[in-house]
């Protein structure tokens, strides 16, 4: 009987005495059998494998890893194609690349497509100059002139019985005076609304207002007015350029250029059943339409020489009137001197010679202005004047008909001095006349 332990000694499975059996390692050294005795080299047994139902015929070789000594261990070596987590560079880069990629890829093909269908990518423009000295706008320039005045213009708007009628008005004191057209306000409540330059809006009230001369003088009340510079309109010359100013046809700050057309061009103006008003006018060709009135006619150094009253234009009765090309502006230096007597007293002195035009006998074929009437203690009677008397010139200005007469004198103010041409029968005179103011 067998307790499946070998007892067999060395040599007797035919391995030689001495050699170390199967299943023991090399350099292996005898156990000591379970139930004592001599120590014998066993063939397969080990210290590590101590299983006494091990199988005798399996391998024999068990390799026991050494322990590894300190610091004899090698570098670690990492593999360069084993995936590891991407940096920071490597994200950025890879959107970046992507981007330029597809932008390259989209403009070769829209430059191959706009070849292919026939339409060349075409270079606009030249190459880019100094700008022009026009293109600067220096102050001097129309530009510089027109940004420079256009603060001080306003549109006026006033209601009245029979609707709404707007025009364009300027400022003329820090205060808030502003000159209007009579005919703007005319026929109102008193009451009127001013839009400003930038947009901004306030109420107004009428100081005062005079038909005759087509000036009206109406106030606002605002801190940081900015009030125009006058001009002197008796030094005005045929040809001078001009800007006229204002809200043609509610188009607010509208500027539109031209030259002086021709001085004193008198003229008689008015509405049926209105008053009469007479004009020794500058005449323009800037565009001005319905809404330019009241509106500053400036010449190139920005100061106002002129308030733009009325148009001439080919059409029929109670057709829209537009430009043609022919508009008049009634003279600063009759406007201010107006104003100042309006502000002052609220109305207006009309300046007269004394004397009556027109009526039977008056015509004289247009070498002339025949005196019908002339009042015994006015200013054509001190000077000399008598009815019958054919006024030729006034100021060197002739005279063709009893409208020049009328509308030159009050272009003038009250006490001025004007030298009067006349014939009286066959003989020419001269003679000067204090104008006077109207008593009424």
């Amino acid at each position: 009987m067998t307790d499946g332990w070998d007892w067999r000694q060395p040599g007797a499975s035919g391995v030689p005495a001495g050699q170390p059996g199967p299943g023991h390692p090399p350099g292996g050294s005898p156990t000591t059998p379970p139930y004592g005795g001599q120590p014998v080299a066993s063939p397969w047994w080990s210290d590590a494998l101590a299983d006494p139902w091990r199988d005798p015929h399996a391998p024999t070789a068990v390799v026991i890893p050494a322990a590894p000594i300190p610091g004899t261990e090698p570098e670690p070596v990492t593999d360069p194609d084993a995936p590891g987590r991407p940096k920071l560079r490597q994200m950025l880069l890879i959107p970046l690349i992507t981007a330029l990629l597809a932008g390259t890829l989209g403009g070769a093909l829209g430059y191959a497509f706009a070849v292919r269908g026939g339409v060349a990518a075409p270079v606009l423009g030249a190459a880019p100059g100094s700008a022009p000295t026009l293109a600067q706008r220096p102050p001097e320039s129309l530009a510089g002139v027109a940004e420079r005045v256009l603060p001080s213009v306003v549109t006026v708007r006033m209601v009245g019985v029979g609707g709404t009628s707007e025009g364009s008005g300027f400022i003329v004191s820090a205060d808030g005076h502003v000159i209007t057209n009579d005919h703007v306000v005319a026929g109102g409540t008193g009451k009127a609304s001013v839009i400003f330059n930038d947009g901004s809006t306030a109420s107004a009230t009428v100081v005062g207002q005079d038909e005759e001369s087509d000036i009206a003088v109406i106030k606002v009340t605002r801190s940081g007015l900015r009030p125009v510079e006058f001009g002197d309109s008796d030094a005005l010359a045929v040809g001078d350029p001009v800007l006229a100013i204002g809200s043609p046809l509610s188009l607010a700050n509208t500027v539109t250029a031209g030259i002086v057309s021709a001085l004193d061009r008198t003229m008689q103006a008015g509405e049926p059943g209105g008053p009469t008003r007479y004009y020794a006018a500058i005449q323009t060709d800037a565009a001005v339409n319905h809404g330019n009135s009241g509106g500053p006619l400036v010449d190139a150094a920005g100061r106002v020489i002129g308030v733009n009253s009325t148009i001439k234009s080919l059409v029929s009765e109670g057709q829209e009137a537009g430009n043609i090309g022919l508009a008049f502006a009634i003279p600063i230096n009759q406007a201010k001197r107006i104003t100042q007597e309006i502000i002052g007293t609220g109305k207006a002195r009309r300046t007269v010679i004394g004397a009556q035009v027109g009526g039977p006998g008056s015509n004289t074929n247009g070498s002339g202005v025949r005196l019908a009437a002339v009042e015994p203690s006015g200013p054509a009677a001190g000077a000399g004047l008598r009815a019958g008397d054919v006024i030729l010139r006034l100021n060197g200005r002739p005279m063709t008909e009893p409208t020049d007469l009328i509308a030159l004198v009050r272009k003038y103010a009250p006490g001025s001095v004007v030298t009067v041409e006349y014939r009286r029968g066959s003989s020419r005179q001269n003679t000067s006349v204090t104008l006077a103011a109207d008593a009424k």
